[in-house]
């Protein structure tokens, strides 16, 4: 009986090492795109579990996502991030057709799930890496993915969709810096209806200083293929928006993603803006925990 309850304890132990084993520290490394940009990626999470692969915003990078990579909820799952191009740690490359082909972004998308390995991802995609996802959809189907959460999503570019602010985006590529980086963090400072502390704001500053002035010159031109992406998407997508978005108008693009897909389910936060996953993160993990165990069970 000893025998057996000690080895009852070793097997235990054992369990908890290859746990821990899979929890692995978050590693970093590069992937190439198809044009050469260098783009960096970044994992946490188990090694082992579900992908659900994070495409950040306008002006981000993967720091974005930290309170989705710290998150207890998310843990199970193997959490993969990647600066987009001409952000973050990623390649800024200069060429304007860089940022503008929306096929090009799709391209970084689909490198980083070859590179990878992620099979059946869920792809998770905040204003501007909605957009991104939404290409990648248009460019090589949805087979490869088991379902969308889009956040705060740019469904099209279109002035029905997005809260007008013609000075302030005229603004973030002035030439004059002191008015450039006024209007950052004024773009910053308008993606939370409940502002995070100062050190976060700071650093998501920084972070938005990091971006390419090429990039965003050019990304206001970016080409989104909504109808053919969206409209022939078969997998699951949800859509999460903050009721106070001061970017991205929640009920006109919600009501424009049914119109191109019916199959769309979506809700809103009452109490955030534009980043819900940061304002409300313990809300968006059960959620986001909720949809990828519904996709795997499908």
């Amino acid at each position: 009986m000893q025998r057996r309850t000690f080895f009852r304890r070793v097997a235990a132990v054992l369990v908890i090492v290859a746990s821990a084993a899979a929890q692995a520290q978050p590693r970093q490394y590069t992937v190439k795109a198809p044009d050469g940009v260098t783009l960096a990626v970044q994992e946490a999470g188990n090694a082992d579990g579900r992908p659900v692969i994070f495409v950040h915003g306008l002006l981000g990078s993967h720091l974005n996502w930290e309170a989705q990579l710290a998150s207890p909820t998310l843990q199970r799952y193997r959490l993969i991030t990647y600066d987009l191009r001409g952000h973050g740690l990623s390649g800024k490359p200069a060429d304007a057709a860089a940022y503008t082909d929306g096929r090009r972004w799709a391209d970084d998308l689909a490198a980083v799930m070859k590179a990878t390995g992620a099979a059946d991802p869920v792809v998770v995609g905040w204003s501007l890496g909605a957009a991104v996802t939404t290409n990648y959809l248009a460019a090589y189907g949805d087979a490869g993915i088991a379902g969308a959460v889009y956040v705060g999503g740019v469904i099209e570019l279109d002035p029905k969709q997005i809260v007008q602010h013609p000075a302030l985006y005229r603004d973030m590529v002035s030439p004059d810096l002191k008015t450039h980086l006024d209007a950052e963090r004024e773009f910053i400072g308008l993606c939370f209806a409940q502002p995070p502390g100062a050190v976060t704001f700071q650093r998501l500053l920084a972070n938005a200083a990091m971006a390419s002035f090429d990039m965003q010159a050019a990304v206001q031109g970016m080409t989104v293929a909504a109808a053919r992406g969206l409209g022939s998407a078969r997998k699951p997508l949800l859509l999460i928006y903050g009721a106070n978005d001061a970017l991205v108008q929640p009920h006109p693009s919600i009501e424009r993603a049914r119109q191109l897909n019916p199959r769309v389910k979506s809700t809103v936060y009452a109490a955030s803006g534009h980043a819900p996953f940061m304002e409300e993160a313990d809300r968006f993990n059960r959620d986001l925990a909720a949809f990828v165990d519904s996709v795997v069970a499908r």
